[in-house]
């Protein structure tokens, strides 16, 4: 049967068919409603929140999902649909699907080991869906990249106000063997969130996630004159470094750090956009952090055929509210380049670890392959075609 190696994505369904036949029933939820369910039984409740929670009263992270119903994928018969090829050329690397694996800043609080960094790594090397590694990791970076076998992976730059910090992490990146660096604009500051708020939750203050700060030789020599064991010096240190509100003419600096492709996360503004381009970068990121970090804006979809259109040419990629593959095929539709999934593998991780994430991983690419191939839609430069998907 055809597995996430050969592009025969939708081939998983009769794999999990023909299972049945032996008596073998998934493990694994087959639709996000039940597997956000069983996550929330998995995890720890103050992890699971603020995982599952968003800002203020969550109405924009609620916007982004119902976005996804107001497009419909018009049916295109007897095209020959019987092979699909949805592999896409990002940055010169060549990749089998558009499906990439978005940055969860507590990702590795999510598995049962508490390692779910390395283990949605090793997802990516398995299934050939890279993974953005964010800054807030519980292993460091290198350990990171050490298993994405031949898969590669970005980097996620929280940037900080110390600049020579901000050059330590992205050369360690470069040197980890990352294919490039995805600097998140939306989270020098951090949004109002009641689900955290309301259990006094916030894991960096306690410690966690913050690997990456503490073996950098940069952040360490800051610590010169703490105890090497006195973690809350350390906490402290980070919180004074963390957030850089960075400025338009921040970026020529940051356009000099690394020879790597850099995308800028969190536009979608057509003016930004513009001077994202003016700017040098490699790509622009569509995305709203998934409703966490602000709350009554729009829905990252709505804004896609703007920043597209603004782009011209210009690799958008983009995430917000995926939880199915037909919400992987509608933002390639609009013109996005990649397409990140957030949450569900986050509860995919919680579940099964990394066997879990690549379960999640199949089934959004098996949703996907099969709804082009029911639609009539074999490559996605048909997908992208005038017309093929309209507001209902």
């Amino acid at each position: 049967m055809g597995s996430a190696f050969d592009g025969r994505f939708g081939d998983y369904q009769y794999e999990i068919y023909l299972n049945g036949l032996a008596g073998v029933l998934p493990t694994m939820p087959m639709d996000f409603a039940e597997l956000e369910s069983r996550a929330r039984s998995a995890l720890a409740p103050s992890v699971f929140s603020y995982v599952a929670g968003g800002a203020g009263d969550e109405s924009t992270q609620r916007a982004n999902v119902s976005a996804f119903e107001r497009w419909g994928l018009v049916p295109r018969m007897m095209v020959g649909a019987a092979r699909r090829d949805l592999s896409v050329d990002l940055f010169g690397l060549r990749l089998p699907s558009p499906l990439f694996m978005a940055p969860v800043g507590v990702i590795g609080l999510c598995a049962q080991d508490g390692h779910g960094d390395l283990a949605t790594a090793r997802a990516a090397a398995r299934t050939g869906v890279p993974m953005v590694a964010s800054t807030l990791t519980v292993d460091p970076l290198e350990r990171v990249a050490a298993e994405f076998g031949d898969t590669p992976g970005f980097f996620q730059l929280y940037t900080p106000t110390d600049r020579a910090l901000a050059e330590s992490l992205v050369h360690r990146a470069e040197a980890a063997g990352f294919k490039g660096i995805v600097v998140t604009l939306d989270t020098w500051i951090t949004g109002w969130r009641p689900r955290d708020l309301s259990t006094a939750n916030f894991p960096q203050l306690r410690g966690h996630c913050l690997a990456n700060y503490f073996s950098d030789p940069v952040f360490r020599a800051r610590l010169a004159k703490a105890p090497e064991e006195d973690v809350r010096a350390a906490v402290l240190e980070w919180v004074s470094v963390f957030g850089n509100p960075l400025t338009w003419d921040d970026l020529p600096w940051l356009r000099s750090l690394t020879d790597l492709p850099i995308v800028l996360k969190g536009i979608c503004h057509p003016e930004d956009v513009r001077r994202a381009k003016d700017g040098g970068v490699d790509g622009v990121y569509c995305s709203n952090h998934g409703g966490r970090q602000a709350n009554g804006g729009l829905a990252a979809l709505d804004a896609l055929p703007g920043v597209v259109e603004a782009a011209d040419g210009l690799p958008v990629l983009f995430d917000s509210g995926v939880r199915s593959g037909a919400d992987v095929v509608k933002p390639l539709a609009l013109g996005a380049t990649a397409v990140g999934v957030g949450r569900p593998y986050a509860y995919g991780l919680a579940l099964e670890g990394t066997d879990g994430i690549v379960h999640v991983l199949r089934a959004l690419l098996a949703e996907a392959d099969l709804l082009m191939a029911v639609d009539g839609y074999p490559t996605l430069a048909d997908l992208r075609a005038d017309g093929a998907l309209r507001r209902i």
